[in-house]
């Protein structure tokens, strides 16, 4: 049974860019990312390198490669939750720092939003 529960966020005009991005790849690729996801909710930040790597600014990475490429899937935890924030096709080396932006601006507004919410 799973310790962590894994949510794509979606961005104030409703829509979900994590899982667009998943639904857009191959279905051999999805089926990697769906594995990749079930290891994440069963060990949590505790998973592994290559699976997931920490990338900075409470964000980790999970890692896979598909028919398209190496895919990233940005996300952060909240308690037992798994938040998804960004997705992409990784061509470089290194992470684009503006994907790496896209994917700290989400949870950074994730994080307001429930601060909010709290407060409220």
């Amino acid at each position: 049974m799973a310790d962590y529960s894994s949510y794509y966020l979606q961005t104030e005009g409703r829509r979900s860019p994590v899982e667009e991005l998943i639904d857009s790849l191959h279905s051999a690729t999805q089926r990697k990312f769906f594995y990749k996801r079930r290891l994440l909710e069963e060990f949590g930040p505790k998973l592994p390198y290559p699976h997931a790597k920490y990338v900075g600014e409470h964000l980790y990475e999970l890692r896979f490669e598909g028919q398209e490429g190496n895919i990233r899937v940005f996300y952060f935890f909240d308690g037992k939750h798994i938040i998804f924030t960004h997705a992409m096709k990784k061509k470089t080396q290194k992470i684009p720092p503006q994907e790496l932006a896209v994917a700290i601006q989400r949870k950074n507004a994730y994080v307001l939003d429930a601060r909010n919410k709290k407060e409220a």
